[in-house]
């Protein structure tokens, strides 16, 4: 039997590997190819940030955990679950004062979620505004909202 690790290292480890899996997953999202082994990689990734931060996290951070799982599960073609995350977290997003870029993306991500569940309307609606609101962020952040926005379909059939 193991002895009891203590609260404070505990939440250390979460905080970690909640960062850590987050990146990850961001990036292979953003990858212009994936292969079967990094799509796996990259929804295992999504989920257990998400797990790290329901432990330790603010719910912010926990908000934008669900919005990485929304935009992974869309790149995977699962709409169904894609759209309930994008919904959670566009709902969190938009409930609050939200950053300009945060905005972006809770529309970028419900917008490839609702092209994964094949919902046109919803789609074209959060498209829209997503291009919108990217051109008009800053630089630094229009770079990294523009990584992700491109992994999401213009038109969707």
């Amino acid at each position: 039997m193991h002895d009891a690790i203590p609260e404070e290292e505990l939440a250390r480890f979460h905080k970690h590997f909640a960062i850590e899996c987050n990146n990850r997953a961001w990036r292979l999202s953003e990858a212009a190819q994936r292969g079967p082994a990094e799509d796996g990689e990259m929804l295992d990734c999504a989920h257990a940030a998400a797990f790290h931060w329901s432990k330790v996290g603010t719910p912010l951070q926990v908000a934008r955990a669900t919005m990485l799982l929304a935009h992974v599960h869309a790149l995977l073609g699962d709409g169904r679950a894609a759209m309930r995350y994008a919904r959670a977290s566009f709902d969190f997003v938009a409930s609050r004062e939200s950053p300009a870029w945060e905005i972006a993306f809770a529309h970028a991500v419900l917008a490839n979620a609702a092209a994964a569940a094949g919902d046109r309307a919803t789609h074209a609606t959060h498209h829209a505004c997503a291009r919108a609101l990217g051109a008009a962020l800053a630089e630094g952040d229009r770079a990294v909202f523009e990584a992700t926005f491109r992994t999401i379909p213009a038109v969707i059939a």
